[in-house]
């Protein structure tokens, strides 16, 4: 066991304990008088912790009213913060379907789980069997790829990347200034001013094949005003400049469950005088907003514009036409 564990350890019992004797820390931490006594004056002088020596029970105790929260890397927490900071670990691990964060949170889960391993009654805390987060249409990354473009992107210097375009299957590569990685719907994307092209480009992290980072060539900072206009007003992943917006009509029955849902930030929404959820949200490329309507049909309608009435109804004729093909 670290001192960091044995102090979060003493700490936990001096929390939950009137009382911690010297006799109970020894035999449990298995370490020396002088160890222990080491580990009392740390979290006395160095980490200002107020605990008292009782000399008649031969024990310690933390004055609550000057101390009342833990300390972890020199941050003093409450309990119900290191819960909160736990759940949070545990919800990101479980994110972290890659592998990307795990090697970075593994240590800190460890504090983390000294700190709050125990519950009010006493009774050990598994957070992680209560929480779990389901993937759906998640798409691994490589791994190397990831860490030479993350680690680009924080020391802002220039990469080549080899890109693989899904629409064709080309591998194409590129020299670009990474500007900001964006987690969208279980995946990544990197927002990068393309050199080869002299235009922003969003690339799906997961196409990348390779990256080879350009330690000599310094990244240029486009503003984020800029990144946002190019990027952040569409919907999902293919937002553009050339905004339109579509309004949609939920049944009600349906309206229950969408008047809950963010398709978009900038959405706007309201209940007619018959309970349906009207949603209007903008979008550029019509293609994964068609295919977020299709999931609803035929509790949506398509209200505007008439373009994008069109797509729904040309894939829904593709598909049944598909169907009908092969019965």
């Amino acid at each position: 066991m670290t001192q960091d564990q044995r102090l979060a350890q003493l700490l936990a019992w001096l929390e939950r304990e009137r009382g911690v004797a010297r006799a109970f820390a020894l035999r449990e931490l298995g370490v020396s008088p002088a160890t222990l006594k080491r580990d009392i004056a740390k979290l006395r002088h160095q980490q200002d912790w107020a605990i008292q020596w009782n000399a008649e029970a031969e024990s310690w105790q933390l004055d609550r009213q000057a101390v009342p929260g833990r300390q972890m890397l020199g941050l003093k927490f409450s309990p119900d913060e290191a819960h909160a900071l736990l759940t949070m670990q545990h919800l990101l691990a479980q994110m972290d379907v890659g592998g990307l964060l795990s090697k970075h949170l593994r240590p800190m889960a460890k504090h983390l789980n000294a700190l709050v391993q125990y519950d009010t009654h006493g009774k050990h805390v598994d957070v992680g069997r209560f929480l779990r987060v389901a993937h759906v249409g998640t798409r691994r990354v490589n791994l190397p790829c990831f860490q030479t473009v993350g680690g680009a992107l924080l020391s802002r210097i220039r990469l080549t990347i080899c890109h693989v375009k899904r629409q064709t299957g080309e591998a194409i590569t590129r020299d670009v200034s990474p500007q900001r990685l964006i987690h969208y719907r279980g995946n990544w994307y990197l927002d990068a001013w393309c050199h080869t092209k002299n235009l922003l480009r969003s690339f799906a992290v997961d196409a990348i094949t390779s990256a080879v980072a350009l330690p000599d060539q310094s990244a240029i900072d486009i503003p984020e005003e800029a990144l946002d206009a190019e990027f952040g007003e569409g919907y999902g992943i293919f937002a553009g400049k050339n905004v339109q917006w579509a309004t949609l009509r939920f049944s009600a029955d349906r309206s229950r469950w969408v008047s809950h849902e963010i398709w978009h930030p900038n959405q706007r929404g309201e209940f007619d005088d018959q309970q349906r959820w009207v949603l209007a949200v903008p979008y550029s490329d019509d293609r994964e907003l068609v295919m977020d309507i299709l999931r609803h049909v035929p509790e949506v309608q398509v209200l505007e514009p008439k373009a994008l009435r069109d797509s729904i109804m040309a894939k829904l004729g593709v598909g049944i036409r598909t169907v009908g093909a092969g019965s």
